[in-house]
């Protein structure tokens, strides 16, 4: 009994050494590992279901599984050369959701890990960070084949990339370091910074709706290329999914019709507002929306409102979040002229990741100019974004 009751932790420090701490470091390297598993399985289930309904057998679960991962690395910026060259176009849409994921993972980490200081934030993102890259170039080299060659420089160095923004901004966020560096950033950086969001959002909202009348107004054409394609519902289904996760693709390249330099399809296909020029294109049923003509469509002049419309966004937003001793009116105009310059920059930045080439020759440029469409959006949503600025704030001191 002596022997027995010896053995009974006793409270105080026998409890407190029973509730050892969560091991940070392991906590980030499962949460990254656990990011992977579940979006290829989500991934790799639907295509599996996909070609359960090709009535010829479609691609086996192995090969799905495989063009799962083909997939995931494309969204993280990776390359493929399937022997008419690289094919290097994200899926934007797919990697929107790894970045949710890496997100998630970091404020995860620091909820689990009861992380305490920004010495240890640090420790668990690099962590998190460098084990999604591993696990990217080992997906790599195992999909990996002679007809889909993976470019694994390309595909780390995209990884690696893709982790540090998605999960600096989750560890960041879950424990107050991103608040702590704004704080000691002049008062009117976080109105700005919050207009340029919204400015941006604004617009390829805008830019997807573009592309949604442009599919509707050709509905025909859509099906008729979709049907041509074979593979009945499978294949059918397999390109929605495959345009869904392009649509934000889709936006942005007309961000840059809208902001009037235009986009390309190819060296032989360019829209813009200045005219249109027609060449042979993948055989994509989202590319239906293109113009069926060398007219220039009437949505295509329509669309060139969405950079003023942003910038109105963005300057409204500056001047409603501006603080009280921001300054006034001429403060907010300068502020949301900044934040217009900054919209433009923003936007070429991601027309630039939108883009990218499907093969050599004529498939070596898809999307839209990345200089020319920010300096075009910059021009154009910096007035407006000056002008509401100024008559928001002035409204709010009124």
């Amino acid at each position: 009994m002596v022997s027995l009751l010896a053995r009974v932790p006793r409270r105080g420090r026998d409890l407190a050494a029973l509730r050892r701490p969560v091991p940070l470091l392991g906590v980030a390297g499962v949460a990254a590992l656990a990011v992977t598993l579940v979006g290829l399985a989500g991934l790799g289930l639907a295509l599996v279901v996909v070609q359960t309904l090709d009535p010829a057998g479609g691609l086996t679960v192995a090969d799905s599984v495989a063009v799962a991962g083909r997939l995931w690395l494309l969204a993280q910026g990776g390359e493929l050369d399937v022997g008419s060259g690289p094919i290097v176009v994200a899926p934007l849409l797919l990697t929107l959701g790894i970045a949710w994921g890496l997100s998630q993972a970091g404020r995860g980490f620091v909820r689990l890990g009861d992380v305490g200081s920004w010495r240890q934030a640090l420790q668990g993102g690099a962590v998190l960070v460098g084990v999604h890259v591993v696990i990217g170039v080992l997906l790599g080299v195992v999909v990996d084949s002679p007809s889909a060659q993976v470019g694994l420089l390309r595909t780390a160095a995209g990884a690696a990339v893709l982790g540090v923004v998605a999960v600096g901004w989750g560890v960041g966020r879950e424990s107050g370091l991103l608040d702590d560096v704004l704080d000691e950033l002049p008062g009117g950086v976080r109105p700005m910074l919050r207009g340029v969001l919204a400015g941006l959002l604004t617009a390829l909202a805008a830019c997807a709706v573009v592309v949604a009348i442009a599919l509707a107004s050709d509905a025909s054409g859509y099906a008729a290329l979709s049907r041509s394609l074979g593979g009945a519902a499978a294949g059918a289904l397999g390109l929605l999914g495959l345009g869904v996760l392009l649509l934000p693709n889709a936006a942005a390249a007309v961000l840059g019709l809208a902001a009037g330099p235009g986009f390309f399809v190819g060296t032989g296909t360019l829209v813009s507002v200045h005219g249109v020029t027609l060449g042979a294109v993948p055989a994509l049923p989202m590319l239906a929306a293109l113009p069926d003509t060398q007219a220039v469509p009437l949505i295509a002049f329509v669309s060139q409102v969405i950079p003023g419309i942003a910038g109105l966004v963005a300057g409204a937003t500056v001047g409603r979040h501006l603080g009280g001793r921001d300054g006034g009116s001429v403060v907010a105009g300068l502020v949301g002229l900044l934040s217009g310059v900054l919209l433009g920059l923003a936007s070429g930045l991601v027309v630039w990741i939108a883009g990218g080439s499907l093969g050599d020759g004529n498939l070596s440029l898809v999307g839209a100019p990345v200089l020319a469409t920010a300096g075009a959006v910059a021009a154009q949503s910096g007035i407006t974004a000056a002008v509401a600025a100024a008559v928001a704030r002035w409204r709010s001191q009124s």
